[in-house]
């Protein structure tokens, strides 16, 4: 056993969704690893005093706050953790910059452009760890795709294609969450999930250079809700609401190692619950993967002898694969909740070591630059550069 642990004591606002993704996998980093760090589940933050403590009770929180400023402020926290709608990431996120606190935050980084730049200017001059929580990078066979890229085994990119499809607001019924709202969320489907599979393009292929886009509102009002936990809403009110973010968007882009990429992202994919999937294709063979069976990485490759051609199925729970070697015997599965133990792993492991790990401030504000050319381009119907290089 690691002796020498340190301990990192985390302070997180919000506690639905997300907060109770990120809470389950402090609480199990230890149990897995042997990491340096020591995750303290020191305080829960939200505004409603009754809902956060029984929140703080059943996720195993020492104390509550209602007020995010508090917690930054408090002496005994290390580490602020964002889980809040994206409208607020931005002065929260700067204010623990200021305070000295580490921070990470959810996806997408901020709702501008020029949020997000100010937020990763914050962290860089205050000189903080910093991460953006793109989880799906995390997953053992996104990481051994990875692998496989970086080793050459796939050659030349010649294609990445992703779909992240969801059909939770299909329902004119379902209410205007604040999913829906973009002064809240900054953009649809584009943002919530398309966002990751703009991130996993950038990790697994590269950075991109163009983009061109169409998107598309089916359902232009609905009542007036909130959220319910999860994906679920609830309706509060008689009073309809316009919906002023896209439901699906679908984009086509020029990679900068002239990769040609192709994305579609939709809330509106009757009978996909959470169907994330990237196929990247090369000279010497090919890659495909679907977060619905996440265990799962499909291979080909073309020195394989005639007859015996296509792809194949690997199951990536072997010690060899990334992260894998930490849980279960070969072919004992993993789920959704394991891509945040990794992902808060690397994060305290990088606190201790006082090391920037990746994702972070940067790659969320390259995200958002993307996603900012990608809506002028379904705007203007036109090819927009990204200025991430001037930047």
């Amino acid at each position: 056993m690691n002796q020498t642990k340190v301990d990192v004591r985390i302070g997180m606002i919000g506690y639905q969704f997300m907060g109770k993704a990120h809470s389950h996998a402090y609480r199990d980093i230890p149990f897995f690893f042997e990491p340096k760090a020591n995750p303290i589940l020191k305080a829960l933050c939200g505004r409603n005093k009754e809902a956060v403590e029984e929140a703080a009770e059943k996720m195993g929180w020492e104390s509550v706050e209602t007020d995010w400023r508090q917690l930054i402020a408090r002496e005994d926290i290390d580490v602020i953790d964002i889980v809040t709608p994206n409208h607020t990431h931005a002065e929260i996120a700067i204010a623990a910059a200021e305070a000295g606190k580490h921070i990470i935050t959810e996806k997408p980084l901020a709702l501008t452009v020029e949020e997000a730049k100010r937020m990763k200017e914050a962290v860089e001059k205050h000189n903080v760890v910093h991460m953006i929580c793109h989880n799906y990078r995390f997953v053992p066979a996104v990481q051994y795709a990875k692998q496989l890229i970086d080793e050459g085994k796939l050659g030349r990119i010649f294609h990445f294609r992703a779909n992240y499809l969801q059909d939770f607001i299909i329902d004119p019924a379902f209410p205007l969450i604040w999913r829906l709202k973009k002064e809240v969320s900054g953009s649809g489907a584009l943002g919530d999930i398309g966002a990751h599979s703009i991130d996993l393009a950038r990790f697994l292929v590269g950075e991109i250079d163009e983009v061109t886009a169409m998107t598309q509102t089916f359902i232009e009002e609905r009542p007036m809700g909130e959220m319910a936990g999860g994906l679920k809403g609830a309706v509060n009110s008689d009073e309809m609401g316009k919906v002023t973010v896209d439901d699906a968007v679908a984009i086509m882009a020029r990679f900068a190692n002239g990769t040609f990429g192709t994305f579609e992202a939709s809330r509106f994919a009757t009978g996909n619950r959470n169907k994330n999937t990237f196929e990247i294709n090369g000279e010497k063979g090919s890659v495909r993967w679907d977060m619905e069976n996440m265990n799962f990485l499909d291979v080909y490759f073309t020195d394989d002898d005639k007859g015996v051609q296509g792809f194949r199925r690997v199951t990536c729970t072997e010690e060899e694969h990334p992260y894998a070697g930490a849980y279960w015997p070969p072919g004992h599965i993993i789920g959704y909740e394991h891509s945040f133990i990794h992902l808060l792993y690397e994060f305290v492991e990088a606190v201790v070591d006082k090391r920037q790990p990746s994702p972070d401030f940067k790659d969320g504000y390259i995200n958002q630059l993307i996603l900012d050319a990608i809506e002028k381009s379904a705007e203007d119907k036109s090819w927009q550069s990204i200025p991430y290089q001037t930047e």
